[in-house]
């Protein structure tokens, strides 16, 4: 796979953090920003999912007592 390199500036505040956080965890900052920015994509990809299930009208709407019968609850 491969990688490319992109620079970026931090408040300060946030460089403090990264770099508690990496030593805490003895993992590069880059490994923490490659983790942080993965997890946005995916909590990004995962919100419009929601979105565009919300705003089409051919998708039903499972109430909250149909779910809990369809699991056993």
């Amino acid at each position: 796979m491969s990688s490319s390199t992109i620079s970026l500036r931090l408040p300060d505040h946030l460089a403090d953090e990264l770099e508690n956080i990496a030593r805490e965890t003895e993992r590069s900052k880059s490994f923490h920003i490659q983790k942080a920015i993965e997890f946005y994509i995916q909590e990004r990809a995962d919100l419009q999912i929601a979105v565009d299930r919300l705003n089409d009208p051919a998708d039903a709407i499972v109430d909250n007592q149909t779910m809990r019968k369809k699991f056993g609850l």
